[in-house]
């Protein structure tokens, strides 16, 4: 299934944040391109760096989830984010939505850290904060409707088996990652970023969440 948009009948508020922070990472994957490995090299964020030294390090916590490897890793994340934010950007209010994004990659980025804190490898990429907004919506709007493109054509499915079925895919995949973890190193996705990032977001919507009296809230 790929998401194409979901319902934003009952938006009330145009997403300011969402759409800032789909600017800001087009902005500077394209400075990527054009300083090249050294711009990545420096502005990632590498487990191993950061564990020899926190405080210099520290900056690419968030320097990191606005960059991407690929037009394809960008396009992928921002099309979720514009999907998926807008409603969550919607209840929250912008500011603290910009805080539970900023949180959620932040989660992330520890949690594959933990993982495999002497890598050499650097991580970067937005996915990590995109899969908390994804946890968010899971709780606040389980059976809204998010339209897929299937064999059949489009069709409009619950986001709880849109998402539900994400995350076991995450989650699958971070435990068979495990296994390389202790062997040699290798680019790749960072799944455990994925898993962090969406148990953080749902976790957190808890606190962030507007009015529980809202009616498009399920939970």
């Amino acid at each position: 299934m790929f998401p194409l948009g979901d319902d934003n009948s009952t938006r009330r508020s145009t997403p300011f944040v969402t759409y800032a922070l789909i600017a800001i990472n087009v902005l500077v994957f394209l400075q990527e391109t054009q300083a090249g490995e050294a711009f990545i090299q420096q502005w990632a964020f590498t487990p191993a760096r950061f564990g020899a030294d926190p405080s210099g390090s520290l900056v690419t916590v968030f320097t990191a989830m606005f960059m991407h490897g690929s037009w394809m890793h960008l396009g992928g994340n921002m099309l979720y984010l514009w999907i998926f934010g807008d409603n969550v950007e919607d209840n929250f209010g912008h500011l603290k939505y910009l805080l539970f994004y900023l949180l959620a990659g932040i989660a992330a980025t520890f949690a594959q850290y933990f993982i495999n804190p002497a890598s050499n490898i650097p991580n970067l990429g937005a996915s990590g904060a995109i899969a908390g907004v994804l946890g968010a919506y899971l709780l606040m709007f389980p059976h809204g409707k998010v339209n897929v493109l299937m064999r059949g054509g489009v069709v409009a499915v619950p986001a709880i088996l849109v998402l539900g079925l994400w995350f076991g895919l995450q989650l699958f995949s971070s435990v068979g990652s495990l296994a390389t973890t202790q062997g040699e190193e290798q680019g790749g996705v960072a799944f455990m970023a994925h898993v962090g990032g969406f148990v953080a977001g749902f976790l957190m919507a808890f606190l962030f969440r507007g009015n529980s009296n809202d009616p498009r809230i399920s939970a």
